[in-house]
């Protein structure tokens, strides 16, 4: 099966499709939001599924259990302005993952070699080993996601949203292998927008995934009418969309054969279910039913 994700609610689903009896899973990550910054190379969305996957997510939601924080100490103590805050063995993740692409390696290879010796329990590939990079344009002028989101802290209006290097990125031969061979394809409750519209807006994967025999399902991140994590709902306002099942599915058009969420969606397939993923159970329980909702498809 191959999960395509973005941050949290597609990392916590990863880890219980992962969990599951006899699992064979691939993750494709949004790499719209990599940044370089610190002499690292920075994968939020890859490196968050990956620690997940390794039963190593800090209690916050992000980062590495445990992770210290020096080298982000000492750049504030030596007068810098530290605005995205890396741990220290994060830190040296995209340090060893920049090695690699200096060294000529593939993104895809680039962030294997990174993540190793976590010992994440499914393999995870970048959508791309080229870059694409998300472009917010609010009240402060167009910005890179990440100085969108942690900088401006996703204040302002949201009046455009560009995928810069999307037409001419292509995917990867691991990611169409994956996607052609998959018995199901599952869209993580990750933002649609920001998380999972980089992916589809490479024409190449976008086509590979309409071309697939497996049903591509999508998971609602909208959850009693409400988003738990992130600025989803301006995103989707944005768009044109309402802010529920409906307007994900309207999002997505035909690459759907379902959806999964807590309200019936007219006209397409719909496994009506509990989404919370609170601790092994529910993640388990969302990555069971929904994988055989698809496989039912």
């Amino acid at each position: 099966m191959v999960v395509l994700s973005g941050g949290t609610g597609g990392a916590k689903l990863a880890r219980g499709m992962a969990d599951l009896p006899d699992a064979e899973l691939t993750v494709v990550a949004n790499t719209g939001d990599d940044i370089e910054i610190y002499g690292a190379y920075v994968s939020p969305d890859p490196d968050l599924v990956s620690f997940w996957l390794a039963g190593q997510i800090d209690p916050r939601g992000w980062g590495l259990a445990g992770d210290s924080f020096k080298v982000m100490d000492g750049l504030r103590a030596s007068g810098r302005q530290v605005e995205f805050n890396l741990g220290d063995h994060d830190l040296a993740i995209g340090q060893r993952r920049a090695q690699a692409l200096r060294a000529g390696k593939r993104l895809t290879e680039a962030h294997a070699e990174a993540v190793a010796a976590l010992g994440p329990r499914a393999r995870v590939l970048p959508m791309s080993d080229r870059p694409v990079r998300t472009w917010v344009l609010s009240d402060a002028g167009y910005r890179k996601l990440q100085d969108f989101l942690i900088v401006t802290k996703a204040q302002g209006e949201i009046a455009d949203v560009q995928f810069r290097g999307a037409q001419l990125a292509g995917t990867t031969p691991e990611v169409l292998a994956t996607v052609a061979t998959a018995d199901a394809i599952v869209i993580g409750p990750s933002n649609p927008v920001i998380s999972i519209g980089p992916m589809l807006a490479i024409p190449e994967l976008a086509q590979a995934l309409k071309s697939s025999s497996a049903p591509v399902v999508a998971i609602s991140p909208i959850v009693g009418g409400e988003v738990l994590k992130g600025p989803t709902a301006a995103f989707m306002r944005q768009r044109g969309v309402a802010v529920n099942a409906a307007g994900l599915a309207e999002l997505y058009g035909d690459l759907l054969d379902g959806i999964v969420a807590d309200q019936e969606v007219p006209g397409l397939p719909t496994l009506q279910t509990d989404l919370l993923m609170d601790g092994k159970a529910g993640r388990t329980r969302l990555a069971a039913e929904t994988l055989r909702f698809a496989l039912s498809l």
